[in-house]
């Protein structure tokens, strides 16, 4: 049995990258099933269940900008963290003025979107556990405002705005229009922790809505 939510999310800027196009970032036209699965479990997350996203709603219209970073071009080795911590040999740490450089960016620029998802219980819920308290957990946090840790939009640097949906009906950006969006990322499947396998979908906007029920998933 699964019990649904409606969330309401947005912000200034947005990066949904493209995994071909991670040097130089270029943003999905909208927001994955995995970003949006990742905003709702910065909100309430619990082992003893797992959010599926069912429907994504486009409430702005889809708009890029360009922009340009300072970031690291490396990171600290797996290696050095281990000597470090085993014989307490090595830096643990990159100077940022060896490593430093400018990357162009093009994102999405003033995002909105309604979430809409449900959650399954696994087997890993307590016994004191049910669908009911988890779904008042989510819905009290959702209107206060409380969280985790900040939701964002691809990337930290792009926090989201989020408030719970409890209107009827949602108006799109798209009303009366079909969009074809391509082939998208839809989530990793982490089942094997030494080969995570990233999933896609052929997304289809109709009327401003992304339909994730019963789509077919390709590996």
């Amino acid at each position: 049995m699964s019990y649904g939510v409606r969330l309401e999310v947005w912000g200034d800027f947005a990066c949904f990258t493209r995994p071909e196009l991670k040097v130089e970032r270029f943003s999905y036209p909208v927001i994955t099933p995995s970003a949006a699965r990742g905003v709702l479990e910065a909100l309430f997350w619990h082992n003893g269940l797992k959010w599926v996203i069912d429907r994504l709603y486009v409430l702005s219209k889809i708009q890029y900008a360009n922009i340009r970073r300072n970031e690291l071009k490396a990171k600290i080795s797996a290696s050095n963290v281990v000597n470090f911590a085993g014989k307490g040999q090595g830096e643990l740490y990159l100077s940022a003025r060896e490593n430093i450089q400018q990357r162009a960016s093009t994102v999405l620029k003033a995002p909105h979107y309604v979430i809409e998802a449900h959650f399954e219980m696994t087997g890993q819920a307590n016994p004191s556990d049910n669908p009911g308290k988890f779904r008042e957990m989510f819905t009290r946090r959702a209107r206060k405002g409380q969280c985790w840790h900040m939701p964002y939009f691809g990337c930290r640097e792009f926090p989201a705005q989020f408030r719970l949906y409890e209107d009827e009906a949602i108006e799109t950006a798209y009303p009366g229009e079909t969009k074809d969006l391509g082939l998208m990322l839809y989530d990793i499947d982490y089942s094997d922790p030494e080969n995570l396998q990233p999933m896609f979908f052929q997304a289809q906007m109709v009327d401003g809505v992304l339909d994730l029920r019963d789509c077919e998933v390709y590996r």
